[in-house]
């Protein structure tokens, strides 16, 4: 089930993208379901089909999702390899981390900090 907040200072896309990229990484989505088309949740959430539009497309960028046309998005396989992505990234942040003496605590208010500050880029490929 997605909730929106409409009084978080998150944007409502981002929260949208943020529970189903939850929702898939928990397997709570499995590999293959079939998402709400997005006018349909836009309408259902109360938000422009816009927004939703947004949110899907980051969680295809991203590899969680996959867009077939008009059949419609569906959870990705690519997830997993997302994980192990974000995975490798974290070993060798944890490694650069170690290397400049930087204390453990710091390195993860580092981390949380870029997940919301919202100036986190991908990186290319």
């Amino acid at each position: 089930m997605i909730v929106i907040d409409s009084g978080s200072p998150v944007p409502p896309f981002e929260q949208l993208r943020a529970q189903f990229a939850k929702q898939i990484q928990d397997h709570t989505l499995a590999v293959g379901t079939r998402l709400p088309t997005i006018r349909h949740l836009a309408a259902d959430l109360g938000l422009a089909v816009n927004t939703v539009g947004r949110a899907y497309r980051e969680l295809e960028e991203a590899g969680l999702i996959e867009t077939r046309g008009r059949a419609g998005s569906f959870v990705s396989s690519s997830g997993e390899e997302a994980r192990e992505r974000a995975h490798q990234a974290a070993t060798a942040y944890a490694a650069v981390i170690a290397s400049v003496g930087i204390d453990p605590a710091e390195a993860l208010r580092i981390v949380q900090a870029a997940l919301t500050s919202g100036t986190a880029t991908p990186a290319s490929s």
